[in-house]
């Protein structure tokens, strides 16, 4: 083939590649939508509600706690950290939900409710404030291992937060 016969043969060839891309760019099939009449859709299925709180299983993780150089900064939920509130930092779990954490060391527990992100520490998995450090009395290590069971699964904002909307009057 000579020089000339292949750059026509070349532009044959990307001419008709460029008139299929265009056919086919121009030329869409839509499927048949079926006439629906307001009388002929069904309504969705019913699902059953899930439950509010469910059991779960407790977990083993590693805690420390914040001391009161923390007090009054604002926490993921917005509200201001206060160091003798039953509160916690955790990267997992939701915002506004409750846990249960135990120090098997001492068997003492506390409820707490998790309202920040952190702890920012590689190995930990909760940051308590210092009151619930000291109701499970892990203040004097600063770290333990303490038992961590969710007792609310169904995250609420706090109390007088800005989440909330009142009522015009």
């Amino acid at each position: 083939m000579t020089n000339m016969n292949w750059q026509s043969y070349v532009r044959g060839v990307l001419a008709l590649m460029i008139l299929s891309l265009a056919v086919a760019c121009t030329t869409q099939h839509e499927p048949a939508q079926p006439s629906l009449t307001p009388s002929a859709v069904a309504p969705p299925p019913m699902m059953p509600a899930a439950p509010q709180t469910r059991a779960h299983t407790s977990k083993a993780v590693r805690a420390s706690y914040q001391g009161d150089a923390y007090a009054g900064h604002r926490t993921a939920s917005g509200e201001r950290y206060d160091p003798k509130a039953l509160t916690a930092a955790s990267s997992t779990l939701p915002i506004g939900s409750s846990v249960m954490v135990t120090n098997p060391a001492t068997g003492r527990s506390v409820k707490v409710r998790i309202n920040d992100r952190g702890p920012n520490v590689r190995g930990r998995s909760l940051d308590l404030s210092k009151h619930a450090a000291e109701e499970i009395g892990i203040t004097k290590q600063g770290v333990a291992r303490v038992n961590v069971k969710r007792v609310e699964s169904n995250p609420q904002p706090p109390q007088g937060s800005s989440s909330s909307v009142a009522p015009k009057s």
